[in-house]
Formats: C-alpha cells, sequence, structure tokens
C-alpha cells in the first residue's frame, strides 16, 4: 500500500502537460479545488469528472498510476462517508444496529467522496507532471512578492519540495523495512484494525531514524556545497510564461468563476 501513494512522485513523459509553465499548473490546480468546494449540487462534479479526464489524456500519465494514488487515503474516505451518512440529520434512508443513515446523509457523504477523490487526483497531476526543480523554481517565483515584508520564500519553497522529493524515497524504504521484518515473521495485514496499527510501531521506529540520518547527510551536502539560501543565486533553466500557459490559466479562471456563480 506504501508504494500507491502518487503524491510527491514525479512521472516523466513528452505532453502538453507536462511542457507548461509550473506556475501554470500550480495556480490552476488552486483554482480548481477551490471550485470543487463550491459545488452544491452532486450532478456539478461530473463537469470535474470530465476535465480531469481529458487533462490525464493530454499528460499521457497512466490512468491505473494515477488512481491506485486513491488507495492509501481509502481508510480517511470511507470513515469520512460513514460520519456524513450516520451523523447527519434528516430523513431515515435504512438503519443498521442503532445507526441511522439519512438521505440526507448520503447526499453529503457522496459529495465529500468526490470532493476527496478529485483533492488527490489534481494534486496528484501537479507533482506528476512537474520534475522537484521546478517545482521549486514555480514556488519560489509565485511567494517573490512576499519578500517586500522579508518573507522567506525561498526556503519555503526548498522545505516543501525536499518535502515533496523525498515522499517516494521514505516509501520505498518503509516498504523495504516492513518486507524485512515480514520475513522475521512479523504480521501487518492480519487482525483488527487496532492490533495492525499497534504492529505498525516497530516499523515506524527504523522510519524515523532513516529520515533524521537522510536530512543530516543532506544538510551536510548542501553546506559542503556552500549553499547559503536564495540571495544571488542563478539558474540553469529561467522560467518564462508563453501564450499557452496564459491560455491555460484564463480558462482555469473562467472556470473557476463559473463553477462559483452557476453551481
Amino acid at each position: 500500500m506504501l508504494r500507491d501513494i502518487t503524491i510527491g512522485q514525479y512521472y516523466p513523459a513528452d505532453s502538453p502537460v507536462h511542457s507548461l509553465d509550473p506556475r501554470t499548473k500550480i495556480l490552476a490546480s488552486l483554482m480548481m479545488i477551490i471550485a470543487l468546494f463550491v459545488i452544491s449540487p452532486l450532478w456539478g462534479y461530473s463537469i470535474p469528472l470530465v476535465l480531469l479526464a481529458v487533462i490525464i489524456r493530454l499528460s499521457r500519465v497512466p490512468f491505473k498510476f494515477i488512481v491506485k494514488g486513491l488507495r492509501p487515503i481509502m481508510f480517511f474516505m470511507i470513515f469520512a462517508v460513514g460520519i456524513n451518512v450516520f451523523l447527519t440529520p434528516g430523513e431515515i434512508a435504512f438503519e443498521i444496529w442503532f445507526l441511522k443513515a439519512s438521505y440526507e446523509g448520503l447526499y453529503r457523504a457522496a459529495i465529500t467522496l468526490c470532493r476527496f477523490s478529485f483533492l488527490i487526483v489534481t494534486s496528484s497531476l501537479v507533482t506528476l507532471t512537474t520534475s522537484p526543480m521546478a517545482l521549486t523554481d514555480g514556488i519560489e517565483r509565485l511567494l517573490n512578492p512576499l519578500k517586500v515584508i522579508k518573507f522567506p520564500a525561498h526556503e519555503l519553497a526548498m522545505m516543501m519540495t525536499i518535502a515533496l522529493r523525498f515522499i517516494p524515497t521514505l516509501i520505498e524504504e518503509g516498504d523495504k523495512i516492513m518486507k524485512a521484518q515480514m520475513a522475521r515473521g512479523a504480521d501487518f495485514e492480519s487482525g483488527s484494525l487496532f492490533t495492525r496499527a499497534k504492529n505498525m510501531v516497530p516499523l515506524l521506529v527504523p522510519l524515523f531514524i532513516g529520515a533524521f540520518r537522510r536530512a543530516d547527510d543532506l544538510a551536510m551536502a548542501m553546506e559542503a556545497r556552500c549553499y547559503r539560501g536564495g540571495l544571488g543565486r542563478t539558474r540553469m533553466n529561467q522560467l518564462k510564461m508563453k501564450v499557452r500557459d496564459g491560455l491555460v490559466l484564463g480558462l482555469a479562471m473562467i472556470y473557476m468563476i463559473t463553477m462559483i456563480i452557476v453551481l
């Protein structure tokens, strides 16, 4: 299940989505996410569904690779759906023991499920189609106006990108540790939910130790290369907005405004 996490991973491909400026993808994804949380009717989510299907097709990222990113959060999605179904007052649809599900709860649960799914897919598409270095530059350039108030734009962008960059590494290391412990008799799949969660504790200790060791190695490597922050730094590839970037941002803005006004 650890390998199913797609946020933070980069899928290299030659596609129109990959060639967009990282700032365009970040801003467009934010507009799409804002639109997700203003859509009220359930049928309205068919619009972002079609839009995401078109973007996935243009990105040339395998659909199965994107969908598997929903598996790690399946428990949270089921929990959120259950909370909405059984704790929302309204006309009773059915009963399970002492729990009563309402039609209003089922409706809200469907909306919550759509929002969670589209949110993860949209976020995954940004990292899957943007290299870590391009993502760093894009975030920093977007935060540059805040430097007027002494906001550490470069440092924040660097921290966010390093965190995203090491998600796949930590996942791979966690998978290796899990397989090594399973070979020694550890059981992570049987038993109740509480038992499985308790069995995961021995997995976290070596994972955290490895993460701290890797962070220390990274800090020493950056210091050995005389890294002193973003002041005076130059880039091999300068970001430049093109006509297609302006077109995509314009369409994303129109989409967001339309969703807010109409739905």
